[in-house]
């Protein structure tokens, strides 16, 4: 059994393509018994996958997105609170489509790369938003890494956000923010988001009526034109535009919010080096 250092928190209703996924990449680097997946709703179904798994079934959070999103958040910042108090170095918050990476090219495992910023109090991990590129890339699948199938990304301010905790606070909706706290960049490290990265998911969302009872659709539509993006706009080069949305993310802040970083509204796409295919 590893040793109780790095935990990493979750909570899904309706999403076990992604969760797998989550579930057999974070076991394989923290242990399958640092992971704990919440599921949101006495009615949903754990998996086989999550055998190992710390899981737990919790009453339904809220009915509308903007509500259940801060109740979500307010319950992982309470777990994670308890994981730290009771033995765990840091604990990593993210949804089940969300994957912290270290970049390759150091040859540092993930824990290793996390406890070496244990003297922060959270750190953050640059966001790259994957979307499809039509007419080149198919289907998103389960039986090959996602980085051997998708290799454009958005630098997205959205997901550069303070993931991981080495100390109890409490983060906002959708782990964007840590209240009452600035943020951290970590050099070399990534966060990968793939939920809106197919299309066909996203029209799978779109036909789930739990997801659009809770008021999802406008948030997913939105959400969308990530894939119209990677289409359409030429990538640039990953390891110069990574090192400036690095800079640029640290310094600059919308004006509505001092603690998430801004990009000055630039849309930066990238093609992801090949270094990266197999590792998730």
């Amino acid at each position: 059994m590893k040793r109780k250092t790095v935990a990493v928190v979750t909570m899904v209703r309706n999403d076990d393509f992604f969760l797998k996924k989550w579930v057999e990449y974070y076991g394989r680097i923290l242990g399958k018994e640092n992971l704990y997946v919440y599921f949101d709703g006495i009615d949903q179904q754990i998996p086989d996958f999550c055998d190992g798994v710390n899981t737990e079934l919790v009453e339904k959070i809220g009915s509308h997105v903007v509500a259940a999103e801060k109740g979500r958040l307010k319950f992982l910042s309470r777990k994670a609170a308890e994981l730290l108090n009771n033995g765990y170095k840091a604990v990593i918050g993210v949804d089940a489509d969300e994957y912290v990476v270290v970049d390759p090219r150091i040859n540092i495992p993930l824990p290793e790369y996390i406890l070496k910023y244990s003297y922060f109090d959270s750190l953050s991990a640059l966001g790259l938003d994957f979307g499809q590129k039509i007419g080149e890339e198919g289907n998103l699948t389960l039986d090959k890494p996602f980085l051997s199938q998708r290799k454009y990304a958005q630098i997205g301010t959205r997901y550069t956000k303070p993931s991981i905790l080495y100390k109890p606070a409490i983060w906002g909706s959708g782990f964007h923010r840590v209240k009452g706290q600035n943020f951290r960049i970590g050099k070399d490290l990534y966060l990968l988001h793939f939920g809106y990265s197919d299309k066909k998911i996203i029209e799978d969302r779109f036909k789930d009526a739990d997801r659009v009872a809770q008021g999802w659709e406008k948030h997913i539509r939105k959400r969308s034109r990530t894939i119209r993006l990677v289409t359409q706009l030429k990538a640039r080069s990953f390891e110069k535009w990574t090192r400036i949305a690095r800079s640029l993310e640290e310094i600059c802040r919308p004006p509505y919010a001092w603690n998430k970083p801004g990009l000055l509204g630039m849309k930066i796409i990238v093609e992801i080096p090949e270094r990266f295919r197999n590792i998730l």
